[in-house]
């Protein structure tokens, strides 16, 4: 089975921000998403979900290594200092890499 190298970007953020980070992956060329909800306590304190203004979604792509650097730099021109949002970057190997 052959490995190949790309990136996995993980984006969470306001579930506020679903539709638009999704319609940024695709301008950014990128093939696909998977979104889930997520909660958790960082910086900007609990984001438990419990109320509609607490929800928060974590969307994972897979991607070239350029895609990736391109959408974590627009991501973080365009949400970061209105919105609460991490973003990670991770090297993967996948298989069936023409999907990515």
């Amino acid at each position: 089975m052959e490995l190949v190298r790309r990136k996995l970007v993980t984006i969470i953020t306001e579930a506020s921000l679903e539709r638009k980070i999704a319609a940024d992956i695709r301008a950014h060329g990128i093939r696909g998403y998977t979104g889930s909800e997520a909660w958790g306590e960082g910086f900007r304190g609990v984001r438990s979900g419990e109320w509609e203004g607490s929800r928060n979604v974590r969307i994972d792509t897979v991607c070239d290594e350029e895609a990736a650097r391109d959408l974590v730099d627009h991501l973080a021109e365009t949400y970061y200092s209105d919105y609460a949002m991490i973003v990670l970057l991770s090297d993967v190997e996948v298989t069936r890499p023409l999907k990515f």
